[in-house]
């Protein structure tokens, strides 16, 4: 591999697993009521959120160099309904969907990075797939903490720099 091929694929594995520890950090910080919290019949849950991306994740890295980033198996719509699943539940296909992410990653190839693959019948470079699913999880990760901390107020405990500690 190159040397931008070995560093890119360095940088998108550090940054695929910040985000999964810092949304692990704020789920962690709920109780398994808090996690099914919405503020309304049109929002998500945390929940609904975990469920979301655990299913894009297994539609989009499940034979990523194959087959269409958009399964014919994947009901996403069931995604946003929200359940009673279990944190134990919740978090297993949290992190199926990971192992999914993270298992594909490792096993790339420097001539990968050159090669197109297909998301809903579109043909994409395989750096605009991951550019698109760092934007997507990124966006995700922000509503977690987000609705964690509106959950939680004064005592949630801040996963970043705290305020007036530059």
């Amino acid at each position: 591999m190159s040397c931008i091929e070995v560093e890119y694929l360095e940088i998108i594995k550090k940054q695929f697993k910040h985000f999964k520890e810092r949304a692990e950090e704020g789920i962690q910080q709920l109780s398994e009521d808090e996690l099914h919290w919405k503020l309304n019949e049109e929002s998500n849950s945390i929940a609904i959120i975990i469920k979301h991306l655990s299913g894009n994740m297994h539609s989009r890295w499940v034979d990523f160099l194959t087959t269409d980033g958009e399964k014919t198996y994947r009901n996403r719509d069931l995604e946003f309904v929200e359940g009673n699943e279990s944190r134990e539940s919740l978090m297993k296909i949290w992190q199926e969907g990971w192992d999914l992410l993270f298992h594909t990653i490792e096993n790339l190839q420097s001539e990968d990075l050159h090669k197109t693959v297909t998301l809903r019948g579109k043909s994409i470079s395989i750096l605009q797939a991951i550019q698109t699913e760092i934007a997507h999880i990124s966006y995700h990760l922000g509503q977690i903490l987000y609705i964690g901390k509106q959950i939680k107020g004064k005592d949630w405990s801040i996963l970043s720099i705290p305020r007036g500690d530059t």
